[in-house]
């Protein structure tokens, strides 16, 4: 374990390593349950976030706290309020691009949100911009195209469903800048109930009116729901902070390659999508992309 020391014991990195691929697979499995869904995308982007709520608040009375500011303005309740705006975006998208084209695709093109990161970033704060990050993003847009299926590909029935998993992505990315701007005043607990709570919310509205009826009409429905938020949301976010405390930062890169690989053999498995050679190598392209421009 000594190529991931941070001055904590071999057994608790060890714990922490465990925790971190697990909830990459856990999180991998998400598009799996959204695709199996009773109900709408939309309306499964509500029961993704209000059902979480319930781990969520588990986990904060078990977990220990740090110092924190409580929110005392107006001001402080927007700004616990606004990730959760971007997070309701950043579902609803995914969930619609889940169903418009394959899991492989939608996942990967999710997971391009560390490069939106470093772009909007660089747009809205003036965050210098590195040459490794241009390299990778040098590599990853003409790994997207090779995902296609090349140039010929790119006017497919499935271009729309690949455009808005990238705006999922874009929302993603809006979404852990907020965060990230938060972290310094309120503690993780309070940022992720609030933001889940937040999204929960505004998607409500739109799942009523857009889909009508939200609610599963069996047990096996409900299942997948629990299964969506209970094992992918929660029970994903919460494994991988518990492994960032004692990991490296830049090892969550290993859930970075893992979401997209377990979605797409999932897929494979239990919906019988297939993956050709051109897509996978298209996959392997963007992901050492996205890798490269994550350490830029």
């Amino acid at each position: 374990m000594s190529a991931i020391s941070t001055g904590v014991s071999a057994p608790a990195q060890r714990t922490a390593l465990a925790c971190l691929v697990l909830g990459g697979i856990a999180i991998g499995a998400s598009p799996i349950f959204v695709r199996l869904s009773e109900v709408g995308p939309v309306s499964t982007g509500f029961w993704r976030l209000a059902l979480a709520l319930v781990p969520l608040f588990l986990w904060s009375m078990v977990s220990p706290s740090r110092p924190e500011t409580a929110p005392l303005e107006r001001r402080d309740y927007f700004l616990l309020i606004l990730p959760g705006l971007a997070l309701a975006v950043d579902l609803v998208a995914w969930h619609l691009a889940l169903h418009m084209t394959s899991v492989a695709n939608a996942t990967l093109l999710a997971n391009l949100a560390p490069v939106f990161v470093t772009l909007i970033g660089w747009l809205l704060f003036r965050t210098a911009v590195t040459r490794i990050f241009l390299l990778g993003l040098g590599l990853a847009i003409p790994g997207v195209v090779t995902l296609k299926g090349g140039p010929a590909a790119l006017a497919d029935g499935q271009l729309a469903g690949d455009a808005v998993a990238a705006l999922a992505a874009v929302f993603y990315a809006c979404y852990i800048l907020a965060i990230g701007r938060l972290r310094s005043r309120f503690a993780t607990n309070r940022i992720m109930i609030w933001s889940s709570a937040s999204a929960a919310l505004s998607i409500l509205p739109f799942a009523l009116y857009f889909e009508g009826n939200i609610l599963p009409s069996s047990l096996y429905g409900w299942t997948i729901l629990v299964g969506l938020a209970f094992v992918s949301h929660a029970g994903g976010q919460v494994l991988i902070t518990y492994a960032l405390a004692y990991l490296p930062a830049a090892f969550s890169s290993l859930t970075l390659l893992l979401q997209p690989v377990v979605a797409a053999i999932l897929a494979w498995w239990i919906l019988t999508e297939s993956v050709s050679p051109l897509q996978t190598v298209g996959g392997l392209i963007v992901l050492v992309g996205i890798l490269v421009a994550r350490r830029g």
